[in-house]
């Protein structure tokens, strides 16, 4: 589990390819400190494991999976990109409850400028938009972010100067693609509350019901 606050940018330095997956060394240093092999990183919001570590640097592999529902295929030699390790007992839960696994990707349709912020624009598919909320949590490449503003078939988001300043987000453009999680309570409570008639006697065995959800909000 991660926060969706970055610790550090890595540098991309050599892409192994495969027919469908690729195997990235990224140049770092912060996200090392207390990292061994087989441990979690989130490489723009994409949960990878450790399969070797150095001096400044560490490999993971991107399996056809991620490949196909990510924009890592996108990423090149010398590229940015948003790191962070994974979340011990004693972490602050500074952004939101973040699995680095991407639900889709959204393409970035806007950016400008207001006053000392950036409002980001992007688009995505139904599957990945039926889980924005306004004044939610969403996760863009690793960052975790509020939704400032949604619409039918997009969403905003305001980057203050520190998340602009410690992110790669402000390397994009109009037309890039950005990885998206959405947040994992949606999804949950979307589940629960999909039971057909023919499940309630499964749920009568559960402390969590449909009349519990819906008495407390959900």
């Amino acid at each position: 589990m991660f926060t969706g606050i970055i610790e550090e940018i890595g540098i991309i330095r050599n892409i192994v390819k495969g027919s469908r997956s690729i195997k990235l060394t990224i140049t770092a240093k912060k996200v090392l400190e207390n990292t061994n092999l087989g441990d979690s990183i989130a490489v723009n919001g994409v949960c990878l494991t450790v399969t070797a570590l150095g001096k400044d640097g560490f490999t993971a592999d991107v399996m056809p999976e991620s490949m196909s529902k990510t924009n890592m295929g996108r990423l090149k030699p010398g590229d940015r990109v948003n790191l962070e390790r994974a979340l011990t007992l004693s972490s602050r839960l500074g952004g939101h409850i973040v699995s680095g696994h991407i639900d889709g990707v959204g393409d970035i349709i806007n950016m400008e400028k207001d006053d000392n912020a950036v409002r980001v624009t992007l688009t995505s598919v139904p599957k990945v938009m039926k889980y924005i909320v306004s004044e939610g949590s969403v996760t863009l490449d690793g960052v975790s972010l509020t939704v400032a503003h949604l619409g039918d078939n997009d969403f905003t988001v305001s980057l203050i100067p520190h998340t602009a300043q410690v992110t790669t987000l402000l390397d994009k453009k109009v037309g890039d693609k950005l990885n998206i999680e959405n947040d994992v309570v949606g999804k949950y409570v979307e589940r629960l509350l999909s039971f057909s008639d023919k499940d309630k006697a499964v749920e009568k065995n559960s402390a969590i019901s449909l009349n519990f959800l819906r008495e407390n909000g959900f």
